[in-house]
């Protein structure tokens, strides 16, 4: 459903290091970069995550409420992720650990404070979509 997330930042550089890194770790790459804006995705071509200065000129400023959940495939991945993203310059929301039975969380702020959660299931399916035929479709 979605092709990809967007989102604010006042220092293109500066969120360029920090997402090269962090979104290596799910093995994105950037796809598009210009003087605005940079798109990373995976190999799969999956949902991307780009980062832009804003198209009118003024600051970005992070969504309150907003936040981008990102999957981890193990807790000891949710951990990695999470302490890359502080090393990176990025800000504590809540230290890994599990929420309620069989569900690990972590959250960080990006340096533009946009907020991020990285989640683990336990026992999940692998979660491959495949969208269920509408009815009367052919």
């Amino acid at each position: 459903m979605l092709t990809n997330v967007l989102l604010g930042t006042n220092d293109l550089a500066r969120a360029e290091a920090f997402y090269d890194t962090l979104l290596s770790l799910f093995g994105a790459k950037q796809v598009m970069k210009n003087e605005r804006s940079i798109l990373w995705k995976p190999a799969d071509n999956g949902t991307g995550i780009a980062l832009c200065t804003p198209y009118d000129g003024g600051p970005a400023t992070n969504g309150n409420g907003a936040m981008v959940g990102l999957r981890a495939s193990s807790f000891e991945e949710l951990v990695n992720i999470y302490e890359t993203a502080l090393r990176l310059g990025g800000s504590c929301e809540g230290a890994p650990g599990q929420r309620r039975p069989g569900v690990h969380a972590a959250y960080f702020r990006d340096p533009d404070l946009n907020k991020f959660g990285v989640f683990f299931i336990e026992n999940a399916p692998n979660n491959s979509f495949k969208p269920k035929p509408l009815r009367g479709s052919a």
